[in-house]
């Protein structure tokens, strides 16, 4: 059988499964509810976050055939759905704007953009760090968006908002990924160990979710690699994998620091150093945990 990641295994098909983005999901049932499409969605936030994942899902919900109009619960079973999820349709096109910076890859798109779908009801564009269009790019796209083809929609990805011009983003509805919750994100990796039968303390399940600070597919990656060991994963484990300093040895040499206690600094730091840390890790380490 071929191996898949936890990331992709477990991401999301429907916007109730979104995890941690609660009002954005509402917000785009409703408007495939009430069949309020808008030409152009600009999704911004940091990565790992659902942006794309929201953009298949918006895909899949306009045009999956199961019912005769658009639903917020693709079935994932139909024709549409799953070459959506392949990629393989002609009506719902992936761009990596970081490499497909130029003029004329958009000018190509917006060409393709004003034939009628074939298989699908939209057309639907998902242009992935839109940020990195160039100048000259994002002038040919505004000018699709002044103007938008019947039944194409835009969908724009950016973990870089400031980047994108004002006039592309006064054209779109905007929808700001926020981090995902802890709490969210320690009740979804304790999912996934469950359905994984991952052997994880919950101690350890916190320390993964506070590690990937608010981005899911972080997190996910790596409960991955810790589902790797043979035994309970602990918190030490944690520590050992990402190569960072836990915080109760943080805690101790900040009390070393405080008491002016040079032998206790310099037994701490060579524990650290017999454990593989890198001294300036160490530094870093302190430095965040004391500004925190």
């Amino acid at each position: 059988m071929t191996y898949e990641p936890l990331h992709h295994k477990y991401r999301p098909q429907t916007f109730a499964e979104l995890v941690g983005q609660e009002a954005i999901a509402q917000t785009l049932t409703s408007a495939i509810l009430q069949e309020r499409i808008a030409p152009a969605y600009l999704f911004t936030g940091p990565r790992g976050t659902g942006k794309t994942s929201s953009a298949r899902i918006f895909a899949k919900s306009l045009n999956c055939i199961s019912t005769g109009v658009p639903t917020p619960t693709p079935c994932g079973k139909c024709n549409v759905c799953q070459e959506i999820a392949r990629g393989s349709t002609l009506d719902v096109i992936e761009i990596d704007a970081a490499s497909n910076t130029g003029v004329d890859n958009i000018r190509d798109l917006i060409e393709r953009a004003q034939f009628a779908p074939v298989q699908c009801r939209y057309k639907v564009y998902v242009i992935d760090e839109v940020h990195m269009l160039s100048t000259q790019a994002f002038n040919a796209l505004l000018k699709t968006l002044e103007e938008p083809p019947d039944r194409v929609v835009f969908v724009l990805a950016t973990t870089d908002p400031q980047r994108v011009l004002p006039t592309i983003i006064s054209r779109c509805q905007k929808f700001d990924f926020r981090r995902i919750p802890l709490d969210s994100m320690i009740a979804h990796l304790h999912k996934i160990a469950q359905l994984e039968n991952i052997n994880i303390a919950s101690d350890a399940v916190q320390m993964v979710a506070q590690l990937a600070q608010g981005g899911l597919r972080d997190a996910e990656s790596l409960l991955d690699q810790l589902s790797l060991f043979p035994d309970q994963i602990t918190v030490e484990k944690v520590w050992d994998l990402v190569g960072a300093v836990p915080e109760n040895d943080l805690m101790e040499l900040l009390q070393a620091i405080e008491n002016d206690d040079a032998t206790a600094l310099v037994d701490m730091t060579r524990h650290l150093m017999d454990r593989g840390r890198e001294p300036l890790i160490v530094l870093q380490s302190l430095a965040s945990f004391y500004r925190d």
